[in-house]
């Protein structure tokens, strides 16, 4: 088996010095600095050109240049983005090659010759045939997807697959479950690491796990820490994007399913996979997309300079829809923020006319007044609480109040054992681990990371019968989870 581990960073352009210092200091500082103390790892990494910007005017120079001393000393691989992180899928062709292109231009700026990018990162795993097109017609020879993008069960890892109607694009599958248990903090021992994927380890396949580099110290404290103990495994080798054609060869060109590392197969089926940046049934998403639309539509008609289009780049991120799903993710503040960049840019074009500016003005009043309605009227903590219930599968409702009361009472009767077991050898972590998990399954409570210690039983506890009493109940879960282990926040 190889190993390709993937970190993405990434924060709005116009992120507040505060979260930028807090997220540089928690995350980016010790993550980077870390890694330069550990030999022979092989991190692919994707930093949005905005990001570099930011970290640059902010006082972060020297997270760039840990990050590019790692890329010059050969421990680290760039992938290439999209500079202001917009959703890939609903740009023209154009747009989403001038991003790319703009993206390229920033980070070699930085990071000088190290930064050489052979394969390709959308923002959000963001894909469609249309990207893959584009990326394809830049000259990348990769592609970075996550598993559900692959149309049938569990993508083939040891072989490669070009994409139909591309230069030869090669699509790599990011592994959900293994990178959901390290972002998880499920495992947090080389020991545990290896337990995870022995099964796998002795297969000529590739792992490719794909996670958001803010998750190690900021959103999980001392997570950094594990990751630095997990690289220092010998086994399995550790590789660069670009090196999967050494290992592996090509099969044959496949059409990757539309898809996000955020959608479930539950999205897929019903043509929702866009759900937290488009949703077709929330209306402030689309008065956002019309409102963006028509910022395009009219710059198209106008003539001005790079900085003016450098605006309606920005204009472009993802954040505002991200924020405006109320499912559960909510911000005004956010909202706000995208439609007055929206309008900025707007306002900016030279030639302009009166009533342009009146229509961009009208549509950014009712993106505020229906953010706030929806606010006020109590539709979001409403919405919030239906996404929390249809995303998550009570254990309890599905074993011991379905007439399973055998199931239910083995999964907590074994993390019982599991816990004691923990304690007796010091492992308070882990036993802590195995004590709210059963309380959150004892109490409804359960939620990804519960599920995830349902599945590091599941390989602790060789029973198959205990194991197919957890995979009849997993059927559904699997069909519905995201590829995100939890909440992300900023």
């Amino acid at each position: 088996m190889y190993w390709i581990n993937f970190l993405h960073i990434y924060q709005p352009y116009e992120q507040s010095k505060e979260i930028l210092d807090a997220v540089a200091n928690e995350s980016y500082r010790p993550l980077f600095k870390g890694l330069l103390n550990i030999p022979d790892i092989k991190i692919n990494l994707n930093i949005n050109g905005s990001l570099t910007e930011l970290l640059a005017k902010n006082g972060h120079q020297d997270i760039i240049e840990n990050i590019k001393t790692l890329a010059n000393q050969g421990k680290l691989e760039f992938t290439e983005s999209a500079k202001y992180h917009p959703l890939l899928p609903f740009l023209k062709k154009q747009e989403i090659a001038r991003q790319i292109r703009s993206n390229h231009q920033t980070n070699r700026r930085y990071f000088g010759k190290s930064y050489k990018p052979v394969c390709f990162f959308p923002p959000e795993m963001a894909y469609s045939q249309k990207v893959g097109q584009a990326v394809s017609e830049l000259g990348y020879k990769m592609i970075l997807l996550d598993e559900i993008s692959w149309s049938n069960g569990k993508p083939i890892a040891n072989k490669l697959f070009t994409i139909e109607k591309t230069k030869g694009l090669i699509a790599v599958f990011r592994e959900r479950r293994v990178s959901n248990c390290i972002m998880s903090a499920i495992v947090r021992t080389k020991k545990e690491f290896a337990e995870l994927i022995k099964q796998d380890l002795k297969d000529n396949k590739y792992l490719c796990t794909a996670m958001d580099g803010e998750t190690f110290g900021h959103h999980r404290p001392g997570l950094e820490k594990v990751l630095f103990k997990i690289l220092t495994i010998k086994k399995p080798k550790q590789i660069f994007l670009s090196k999967l054609p050494t290992y592996f060869k090509i099969d044959k060109a496949i059409i990757p399913q539309e898809g996000t590392w955020a959608s479930s197969k539950e999205d897929i089926e019903k043509g929702i996979q866009f759900y937290s940046w488009k949703n077709p049934r929330n209306k402030v998403h689309q008065l956002q997309w019309k409102f963006l639309n028509y910022l395009i539509k009219t710059a198209k008609t106008k003539k001005y300079s790079e900085f003016i289009q450098e605006k309606i780049d920005k204009a472009m991120a993802s954040d505002q829809f991200f924020w405006a799903s109320g499912e559960p993710w909510w911000s005004i503040e956010m909202i706000e923020k995208g439609a007055w960049l929206v309008l900025g840019a707007l306002k900016s074009i030279p030639g302009v006319t009166k009533r342009q500016v009146e229509v961009g003005e009208d549509y950014y009043r009712k993106i505020l007044s229906t953010a706030f309605w929806w606010q006020r009227s109590g539709k979001i903590e409403e919405k919030s609480k239906k996404y929390k219930e249809s995303s998550r599968i009570p254990f309890k409702e599905r074993t011991l109040e379905k007439g399973k009361p055998e199931v239910y009472y083995a999964f907590i009767e074994m993390m019982k054992k599991k816990m004691w077991e923990a304690t007796k050898k010091k492992n308070f972590e882990r036993a802590i681990l195995w004590r709210d998990a059963i309380w959150k399954l004892e109490t409804k409570n359960d939620i990804y990371d519960a599920t995830h210690a349902v599945d590091l039983l599941r390989l602790e506890i060789p029973d198959p019968t205990l194991r197919k009493l957890m995979d009849k109940y997993k059927a559904k879960y699997e069909k519905i989870k995201s590829g995100q282990p939890e909440l992300r926040k900023i």
